[in-house]
């Protein structure tokens, strides 16, 4: 089994909790040409009508005004990792059981399946803790 590892440069923003709040932020970044591997959402429980956009990639100058125009930043917290791969029975398992084990605790994981192939991003508190997770997953790639 082969795996595929990146570091995610992540964009994020506040979004109005509403019909209509993500898509206004993506409609700049779409005319700017940018082609999103990374669309993540979710509410602010602190900020009722509020929600965050996370993003990436973002790749030209256009992309990244268009993204600053809606009030997106790069963000360094939460550290992003995609991995990508063929897929295998208990794959998710193995993979949070090593990162158990070295005691890592990731703050968030989504891996999707298609046509035999997985991606997945984690999302970490520290580099440190990233780089110690891509190395377990390149062991386990080679076994």
């Amino acid at each position: 089994m082969r795996f595929r590892l990146d570091r995610v440069h992540v964009w994020a923003g506040e979004v109005e909790d509403q019909a209509g709040g993500v898509a206004a932020k993506l409609a700049p970044l779409a005319e700017a040409g940018a082609n999103l591997a990374f669309i993540f959402t979710q509410r602010r429980p602190d900020k009722p009508g509020k929600g965050v956009l996370y993003v990436a990639p973002l790749n030209t100058a256009d992309q990244i005004k268009a993204a600053k125009h809606v009030g997106m930043h790069e963000v360094h917290d939460p550290v992003v990792i995609c991995v990508e791969g063929d897929n295998e029975a208990g794959l998710g398992f193995r993979l949070t059981r090593e990162w158990a084990k070295a005691g890592i605790s990731f703050r968030g994981l989504t891996m999707v399946v298609m046509n035999g192939k997985f991606v997945g991003y984690a999302a970490f508190d520290t580099v440190q803790e990233s780089n110690h997770a891509a190395e377990i997953l390149a062991d386990l790639g080679t076994h």
